[in-house]
């Protein structure tokens, strides 16, 4: 029998504290388990959700409900923050997430900065901060994390993404001036997530990884920056859980910097080394989203077993889920964590 209630539980990792055993969780925006086998099954559907708070709240319910992850994570994409600072989005359908389909500027030096107070003023922003109060008045002791987009993966979503990146090395004043306006934005939209009863805020920066960026870029753009939402977040008594992607090697001496309170990463970056070798206290993942798509449980209840022995503290999926994910395959996860015994 459970100790904890799953907000206890998930807070008390994050503060660093004991628990009966690790949660198991899947924060939103990039990370998010509405799979069509979900969807299908109470008519809460995307893309309609993106855009209405409690259809939103009902689906986030219902992906709490059958897939056995221990939060509601909001929103379902990681394109809100672009497109209230200009960018025009392809919403998607019922299997597909939405995606950018034209930035707003195509360089750094075309920057118009769109005053404080412009994501909250953006309707699909409205509906996250809609959901997440209702959630958490309505579930007390479930999580709500809010998923903020990282401000390297927002600047090359507002900025054409080829140009941005080159811009950073060719134009660093420009560069710099993008991601604090971007910064500055996602902060105001964190607090805002907070101050309406999230529990937990996660930022997902996978333009951040270093296999883009290398140390000094990432040293110079996304460490500050990062850490800059971080500590505004903090202020206000939340924990933060950072996402970065792909292979770590390059950046992993400044991974210790950043102030997150937990470190989530992808498939093939091994945890336990993680913590060994880069000084990370918290660690969270990272099953492989390729094998919650075409594995079968026993595999993947086998998985996770082998994340235990890498002392892993918040279980998660390593990425980004498939919509065609199989509900089955889910539940083998979430389902062997709860089971430690059997592991």
């Amino acid at each position: 029998m459970d100790v904890f209630s799953p907000k206890e539980r998930l807070l008390r990792v994050l503060r660093k504290e004991g628990t009966d055993r690790p949660p198991v969780i899947c924060p939103g925006g990039m990370m998010n388990a509405a799979v069509v086998e979900v969807m299908e099954k109470n008519g809460h559907t995307l893309p309609a959700a993106h855009h209405e708070g409690g259809l939103m709240g009902d689906l986030a319910g219902d992906v709490y409900e059958q897939t056995g992850f221990e939060n509601f994570g909001l929103p379902f994409c990681m394109t809100i923050e672009a497109e209230a600072l200009g960018s025009v989005v392809d919403y998607g359908s019922l299997g597909c997430e939405p995606k950018i389909s034209r930035e707003a500027f195509s360089s750094v030096g075309e920057l118009r900065e769109e005053p404080p107070g412009i994501i909250q003023k953006n309707r699909r922003a409205e509906a996250v901060i809609n959901a997440v109060h209702r959630l958490s008045k309505q579930y007390p002791d479930v999580p709500v994390i809010g998923s903020v987009s990282g401000p390297l993966s927002t600047a090359a979503s507002i900025v054409d993404p080829m140009t941005f990146l080159k811009e950073l090395r060719r134009d660093k004043e420009g560069a710099h001036r993008v991601l604090d306006y971007v910064t500055d934005r996602l902060i105001e939209y964190a607090k805002l997530i907070a101050e309406n009863g999230a529990a937990v805020i996660s930022i997902a920066d996978p333009t951040a990884t270093g296999e883009i960026l290398g140390p000094r870029l990432f040293g110079e753009y996304a460490l500050p920056c990062i850490n800059r939402i971080a500590d505004a977040v903090h202020v206000l008594g939340l924990p933060v859980i950072v996402h970065i992607c792909g292979e770590l090697r390059m950046v992993r001496d400044g991974l210790a910097a950043l102030r997150g309170d937990a470190l989530s990463v992808d498939a093939f970056v091994n945890l336990g080394a993680l913590k060994r070798e880069a000084g990370i206290e918290t660690t969270m993942g990272n099953l492989s989203t390729y094998m919650l798509e075409f594995g079968n449980p026993e595999k993947i209840s086998a998985a996770a077993g082998g994340l235990f022995k890498n002392d892993v503290d918040i279980f998660a999926p390593a990425c980004g889920l498939s919509t065609s994910t199989p509900l089955a395959n889910i539940t083998a996860f979430t389902g062997a964590v709860k089971d430690t015994e059997a592991l």
